[in-house]
């Protein structure tokens, strides 16, 4: 019976979470660059349930408590990398990457340390000393550092090689980097990923560059509602188990007093 509770709550729980990494997504539909997220879920092992201290069979000895499961926990939380649809805005230094990769950000914390991370959000524009800057003011980087263009240039042209040309001239080229394996990036806030340990940078071969455009999330609010809702009710099942559970302990501890 006691089992039986555990298995309904560990239910609740994992739905729990997975409730708040769907209204994250759900939140960020409308976030240039995001990428959705999502969960996975596993079963306890079995050898997780065990009597100890034991003194009716051999004293000390832990013994496994059969064969059923014990419930569900959160496997791991993985980020969808997929691509997201492009907004027509026409701005000129608005870009977007079509395929894999990522811009490269100088981007300084509070502490006035200086680092690179990663992003898919090419919403940028430009200083008054001609700095290619994002929304937040960081530096984006090209394959020679920072990015600085002429502010009185009569055109300024991205090819789909991240090239950047004023007036037909050469200025600078757009640094995208792609990783081999991106379960080495994290998140630094909804649009910006760090590089952990053992990441290994690598040439993004089949990005292009669309000037004028932007990258939209791929959470699909369609999709994440029905999920939303899917989850609930399950949420909603663990519950009533949880319940049932617990009347049939306080009715078996009142019928064991009669």
């Amino acid at each position: 019976m006691l089992r039986g509770l555990y298995t309904a709550y560990t239910g609740m729980r994992n739905e729990q979470y997975r409730m708040d990494i769907m209204s994250n997504n759900l939140a960020n539909a409308d976030t240039t660059g995001f990428k959705k997220e999502g969960s996975t879920s596993q079963a306890y092992a079995e050898v997780m349930a065990v009597k100890i201290k034991d003194v009716s069979e051999n004293p000390n000895t832990p013994k496994r408590l059969g064969k059923m499961s014990l419930g569900v926990k959160i496997g791991e939380t993985y980020t969808d990398f997929s691509q997201g649809s492009l907004r027509d805005t026409g701005n000129t230094y608005d870009i977007a990457i079509g395929g894999s990769g990522f811009f490269n950000i100088e981007f300084t914390n509070k502490a006035g340390e200086t680092s690179t991370k990663y992003t898919r959000d090419g919403g940028f524009t430009i200083t008054k000393d001609g700095y290619l800057v994002t929304k937040d003011g960081d530096y984006v980087l090209g394959e020679n550092g920072r990015i600085q263009l002429s502010t009185t240039a009569g055109t300024t042209v991205f090819d789909r090689s991240g090239n950047i040309f004023q007036d037909d001239r050469l200025v600078a080229s757009l640094k995208i980097t792609d990783f081999e394996d991106t379960n080495y990036l994290t998140h630094y806030g909804e649009t910006m990923w760090d590089a952990k340990e053992g990441a290994v940078e690598q040439e993004a071969e089949d990005a292009q560059i669309y000037q004028g455009y932007l990258e939209m999330s791929n959470a699909s609010v369609v999709k994440e509602m029905v999920n939303m809702i899917t989850i609930s009710r399950q949420y909603e099942s663990n519950q009533k188990m949880l319940t049932t559970f617990d009347e049939s302990l306080e009715k078996s501890m009142t019928l064991s007093k009669v």
